[in-house]
């Protein structure tokens, strides 16, 4: 099983590890894809006032257009230690143990705008870049990355795919047709079975999911299985329709 995460635009600073390497990224086919965003990125970081109005910044996050200009020199983290928020803080990866953690790097790929997907314990710089930005000089990211992901993700040969991206991510890589997956919504359930959309309690649902998954070692192999392994687990997860499925919180 392979399971997408979206990114989070707050994300820890600084870092220990080695400079950003391209190419032990997940899905080392993405380098060409990865190389323009990062160059038009850096590019774009020597105009700050360009740079603010184009990531659209408040005079209070004008710091991180130094992080853009840094991509390639800056100290790391691992994906799922760098990114903070809600989803991230509920995963709360630092705490895991070793053998969650591994679990992590085996089956967890977090969608970023400038880097593509990234594996859960890939080494990456604190950034600022978000799925809807447009960086001048470069096409519309949906165009720079959607082809590309699509043919990473089938050649990555997971048998299932558990997709917790944001539509704006998905935008960026769409799960190709011919492989078993489910996109997940999380709801909420009324009277007479009526379902309501969450935003803050969707990102904290997803990451105490994945949270449960790594921790309990999850070998899944299908939509079934999941299903299977929810219900086992205390969650509740349905059907809706042939991609998609319902996590009630």
């Amino acid at each position: 099983m392979l399971v997408l995460l979206p990114p989070s635009e707050t994300k820890k600073p600084g870092g220990d590890g080695a400079p950003l390497s391209l190419a032990s990224l997940w899905a080392p086919s993405l380098l060409p894809q990865r190389e323009s965003v990062l160059d038009a990125l850096v590019a774009l970081s020597a105009d700050e006032d360009t740079a603010a109005r184009v990531l659209k910044l408040s005079p209070k996050r004008r710091h991180e257009i130094a992080d853009n200009a840094a991509l390639r020199s800056a100290p790391t983290l691992p994906a799922v230690d760098r990114y903070t928020g809600v989803l991230f803080d509920a995963l709360d990866a630092g705490s895991l143990d070793d053998d969650a953690r591994g679990w992590l790097a085996e089956h967890v790929v977090i969608h970023s705008a400038p880097f593509g997907p990234v594996g859960a314990l890939d080494g990456i710089p604190a950034y600022r870049l978000a799925a809807g930005t447009s960086i001048p000089a470069l096409p519309a990211l949906r165009r720079v990355w959607a082809g590309a992901v699509g043919e990473a993700l089938a050649d990555a040969g997971a048998s299932f795919v558990l997709d917790l991206r944001s539509e704006a991510y998905v935008a960026l890589g769409p799960v190709p047709e011919g492989m078993s997956s489910a996109y997940v919504r999380v709801v909420t359930e009324g009277e007479g079975g009526a379902v309501r959309a969450l935003n803050h309690f969707n990102k904290h649902a997803k990451g105490e999911l994945v949270r449960a998954l790594a921790s309990s070692g999850a070998e899944l192999s299908s939509r079934e299985d999941f299903l299977g392994w929810a219900r086992k687990n205390g969650w509740t997860v349905r059907p809706s329709g042939e991609r998609e499925l319902l996590l009630a919180v």
